[in-house]
């Protein structure tokens, strides 16, 4: 013991001061552990907090970056219902009749007149393509077509390319495949679009328009808009089949809404939606469509002898 310390320390009391002086500096202390429980566990707790890694983001494949959702797409929706009814509205106010008809003679009139039955189409066909031009492409400053998906068709995966018409071909042959389901299958004695066929103006511009404007409008809006949409909400799976039945749906009235023309529409749908997922490329699926359609109006063509032997109208 040295004569000149002020307060000598005991050896135990030496170690209490250390420990406290060590416990001061960081290091943990086993009597305040021991006191304190929770203090452990809260650390436990901070530590697994940090180190848990975040999940990580979805990554979509290349052909469904897109730029739009659920916002536009009610907005798209709203614009779409507002056309359905101010185009006919406006198309009877400047072509309509001016005198009383029955539902029948009015049904007939509007047929004969290809400004009702084709026009408003092709009206609500090109405000449609004009609206998303401008809501994805003009204001978002992209390209309007490949944002949609109209991509040149990849190869096979072992490299091997193929060839456009082959989708072509397809077409025609699924054409064919609808054609004999719908012999076998019930439907109504009339549908619409069977009446259209009794004018030959209508029937000959409603062919034109099946061939060369209905597959580029459905496409971009069915396989281009909303599949790529839906794939990103619902799963690929079910967004083929809820594309495939929209499509048939859009078709329900110029088939009388009978319910097996509609899921026959249906079926071409979901082939056609099928093969825009398997190619990620809008233009397969519209080649496709084109060789649908053009089969069927080649066969009409056929059978009219060039749109000579049409049955006249009522």
């Amino acid at each position: 013991m040295n004569p000149h310390d002020q307060d000598p320390l005991a050896p135990k009391e030496a170690m209490e001061r250390e420990g406290t002086q060590i416990s001061e500096k960081g290091e943990e202390h086993p009597g305040e552990e021991a006191s304190q429980p929770w203090l452990r566990e809260l650390q436990e707790q901070a530590a697994g907090i940090e180190t848990r890694p975040y999940p990580p983001e979805k990554v979509y494949p290349a052909d469904l970056q897109i730029s739009w959702s659920w916002p536009h797409f009610v907005v798209f929706i709203v614009f779409l219902i507002s056309l359905l009814f101010s185009v006919p509205f406006g198309l009877l106010a400047l072509y309509g009749p001016h005198r009383r008809m029955s539902a029948e003679q009015f049904q007939q009139f509007m047929l004969s007149k290809p400004q009702f039955s084709i026009g408003g189409t092709l009206v609500i066909y090109a405000l449609v393509l004009f609206f998303l031009y401008v809501t994805l492409g003009l204001l978002r400053g992209r390209p309007f077509w490949s944002s949609l998906g109209w991509h040149k068709i990849p190869p096979r995966a072992d490299g091997r390319p193929v060839h456009p018409a082959a989708y072509f071909f397809a077409g025609c042959g699924l054409s064919l495949f609808v054609f004999a389901l719908t012999s076998v299958v019930s439907r109504p004695d009339k549908v619409p679009i069977d009446e259209v066929f009794k004018y030959k103006q209508t029937a000959v511009l409603f062919v034109a328009m099946a061939v060369l404007v209905a597959p580029l409008a459905e496409e971009t809006v069915f396989r281009g808009y909303l599949y790529p949409m839906f794939a990103r909400w619902f799963g690929v799976g079910p967004s083929i089949v809820l594309t495939g039945v929209l499509f048939g749906m859009m078709h329900g009235p110029q088939l009388g809404d009978a319910k097996s023309l509609i899921a026959i529409m249906s079926l071409v749908g979901i082939v056609l939606t099928l093969v825009r997922s398997r190619t990620g490329s809008v233009f397969a699926s519209f080649l496709m469509h084109l060789g649908y359609n053009s089969l069927i109006g080649v066969s009409l063509f056929l059978a009219t002898q060039g749109f000579t032997k049409i049955p006249p109208g009522k």
